[in-house]
């Protein structure tokens, strides 16, 4: 009796020992899902700082991020209607009169509110000039500058027009930067309520970020509205003149070339005449040595032929 009283105690002591072991495992255990739930509720809020997707989990964040939306899909709806096309052209042109069409296209740009970026002008002789010109027009204005541009012409060369559609590309970055912005004002709101300052540095770095990605954003967008807003065409201009040569009244003065003529020909005789002279008496003293000595030659000849 004695053996089972003993062996039901020590059972007994044994199964509440068991008890308070997995009591205490059960309480850590808690105690660590705890924590990881509260760093991963931590993590969850500084991710969702970072995308523009993570706005939803917080009230505020979906609010705004439902605005954005809204606001994208407007500007989407509006771009949509209005395509987006950079239209580029190039023609060459053979014009009568050079200057006069540089001018007459000149005062085009001006009037429908262009701007020249380059303008050349090349002169090789007096029968070929060139000259080469980029405009930019206001894009309701380009198939109208076209069609007087090419009235200037006498003859056209070539001419060839492109269109690229980046409307699909605008709506794209349209949207994007307003998903930073979104993050933005997260993040701005994330820095207002920061106490540590590791957590203020991580933040402002962030926010640094987004705002470089927002500026690159906008410069991109702000091309495409320059490049769709204004028309670039190349212009290339020939002239081709054909010059008539005319009399020359100079060369048909019979009698002053009459007169040079014959005071070059009596220069000629008189220059002759002085020189001959000038010969005979500077070297008269050679001719008589040569003389004397021809005749004392020519007296021993005659003297022995005598003999």
């Amino acid at each position: 009796m004695k053996k089972k009283l003993v062996w039901t105690w020590l059972i007994v002591i044994i199964f509440v020992f068991m008890t308070a072991c997995s009591s205490n495992d059960f309480m850590k255990e808690d105690k660590g899902k705890y924590e990881v739930t509260a760093e991963s509720s931590l993590s969850n809020d500084m991710e969702s700082a970072q995308d523009s997707s993570g706005a939803e989990s917080d009230e505020s964040g979906a609010d705004a991020g439902e605005e954005s939306e809204i606001e994208a899909g407007k500007q989407v709806s509006k771009v949509s209607t209005n395509r987006m096309i950079i239209h580029q052209a190039g023609l060459q042109l053979n014009v009568k009169d050079f200057e006069k069409a540089e001018k007459n296209i000149e005062k085009r740009v001006h009037e429908y509110g262009g701007y020249i970026v380059e303008s050349n002008v090349y002169r090789e002789d007096d029968e070929s000039v060139s000259g080469h010109m980029t405009v930019r027009i206001p894009e309701k204005h380009f198939q109208k500058f076209l069609t007087a541009t090419e009235g200037e012409a006498a003859d056209i060369l070539e001419r060839t027009v492109t269109g690229q559609d980046v409307t699909e590309q605008y709506v794209d970055l349209a949207s994007r930067v307003k998903s930073k912005r979104a993050v933005e004002t997260r993040l701005l709101d994330f820095m207002s309520d920061a106490e540590k300052t590791e957590d203020l540095l991580k933040i402002s770095s962030d926010l640094a970020s987004i705002q470089e990605e927002i500026e690159v954003i906008v410069g991109k967008m702000n091309y495409l509205e320059n490049q769709t807003s204004y028309s670039t065409i190349d212009i290339s201009m020939f002239e081709n003149r054909v010059i008539v040569p005319g009399i020359d009244n100079k060369d048909l003065d019979t009698w002053d070339k009459t007169k040079k003529q014959l005071a070059t020909s009596t220069n000629f005789l008189l220059a002759a005449g002085s020189g001959l002279i000038v010969f005979i008496i500077g070297n008269l003293p050679v001719f008589v040595l040569l003389l004397l000595v021809g005749f004392g030659v020519y007296l021993a000849f005659v003297r022995k032929r005598v003999k």
